[in-house]
């Protein structure tokens, strides 16, 4: 989940996925000056950086201004791999111990929380190319396998095996048809709630 691209790279990287990712993007310049979810991210990088050195308060401080600039609260403690993007943005959580690999999106409302008050690992681990759909809860330390998909609404209390669909309250998994667009699913009426 680390990166050994340059920081002009990891720049540019960011603004490409921001385009794959989403159809009404025109131009890195907007993107750039106008997407929360980028900016969370790259603050994110910033405080990460520094919660790993332990200058823990200042990496706390740092995350709330972040948030509230841009309403998306990511605990400077949480892990996240290459080509993250965040749509919209508004309301997204990611809890202190999770992680997330390359490639997963995630769209307004989003929170990968704990459900428990003890120490340790108390926030999900996504996989890598996992889309997660607006409202979405995922709680506790599961495991969302590589190449799923959770639904608009679902609220995630298990573990999930790769190339998973996960709806419903509590979301149960199954199975994902072959070469299906992730995006496609997350707006289809029979997947939502």
């Amino acid at each position: 989940m680390s990166s050994s691209l340059h920081p002009i790279e990891r720049l540019r990287e960011d603004l490409a996925t921001a385009k794959l990712c989403d159809p009404a993007a025109r131009s890195s310049l907007e993107i750039a000056l106008l997407y929360p979810g980028l900016h969370a991210i790259w603050g994110h990088r910033l405080w990460h950086a520094l919660w790993v050195r332990d200058f823990r308060f200042v990496a706390r401080a740092g995350s709330q201004i972040t948030r509230w600039l841009t309403g998306i609260e990511i605990h400077p403690g949480a892990t996240i791999g290459r080509r993250f993007f965040i749509d919209h943005g508004m309301g997204v959580v990611v809890g202190e111990t999770a992680e997330i690999g390359d490639d997963v999106m995630l769209y307004h409302g989003v929170t990968l929380g704990g459900r428990t008050r003890n120490g340790g690992k108390r926030h999900p681990t996504i996989g890598d190319g996992v889309a997660v759909g607006a409202g979405a809860k995922v709680l506790g330390p599961v495991t969302i396998g590589a190449g799923s998909a959770v639904g608009a609404n679902a609220v995630v209390t298990r573990d999930a095996p790769a190339d998973s669909i996960l709806v419903g309250i509590p979301a149960k998994a199954r199975a994902r048809s072959e070469n299906v667009d992730k995006r496609k699913l997350l707006t289809t009426p029979e997947y939502m709630i």
